[in-house]
């Protein structure tokens, strides 16, 4: 597991459908070492902060393997590194590998793995396709985004170890599959649940699928690390 690129952007306004939007998703690779911090590398910024950003949205990552399938899929030759929008383009961090409450060290930071990408139209703007958050969604290859746990240095080069595995084994496309594919899956939701590093926004949709079934409830989880 390696880090081929780290990209950022500082938010700027381009054009979209006839009026100017404020956006930090053209992001571009960075020469050197960078410091990671607990909400963002030096040098990137993100223009919602609603939507992206904060402490457990610090850093986008995306695999090499799916900017290749996404190459075959679109037939396109032109990517380069950032191209969606990513801060850490890594090669062997596959979606159905990676859980969600990894731990990483790389370079001097330590990461922690907290929930699937959700694209939005910015995305589209950035493939110069309007469809292509929709096409985005449905290959189920999000990319995932990490939270900063020990401040450090990070460069291209770097190589990832995962000093711990989440024990709940869900993968970063198991989590995605379940929210977005398989939404009446309660057992699953509540699996969900116990992952400690779950990000309060996805900890929130799961609950909510929990709570519309009159026989399951969050207070009594039946999860394997005694959460």
């Amino acid at each position: 597991m390696k880090l081929l690129s780290v990209n950022v952007s500082l938010p700027k306004e381009v054009p979209y459908k006839g009026k100017t939007i404020t956006t930090g998703i053209f992001k571009e690779p960075v020469e050197g070492r960078v410091m990671l911090r607990e909400l963002n590398l030096d040098g990137d910024g993100q223009a919602d902060l609603k939507a992206h950003g904060g402490t457990y949205k610090a850093v986008y990552v995306y695999s090499i393997e799916n900017y290749n399938y996404w190459k075959r899929d679109l037939g396109r030759d032109d990517f380069t590194f950032g191209q969606f929008g990513e801060n850490f383009t890594v090669e062997g961090m596959l979606d159905d590998e990676v859980h969600i409450g990894d731990i990483f060290r790389v370079g001097d930071a330590l990461v922690e793995v907290t929930q699937p990408r959700v694209p939005c139209f910015k995305l589209g703007l950035r493939m110069g396709m309007v469809e292509f958050p929709k096409l985005f969604h449905n290959g189920e290859r999000p990319g995932f985004y990490l939270r900063v746990l020990e401040e450090g240095e990070v460069g291209a080069g770097d190589v990832f170890e995962r000093v711990e595995a989440d024990p709940e084994r869900m993968t970063v496309r198991d989590v995605y599959h379940l929210l977005y594919f398989d939404k009446e899956n309660v057992e699953g939701a509540k699996k969900a649940l116990c992952v400690k590093a779950l990000s309060p926004g996805w900890r929130g949709s799961f609950e909510e699928i929990v709570a519309k079934d009159p026989d399951a409830s969050t207070e009594d989880l039946d999860c394997c690390t005694g959460a």
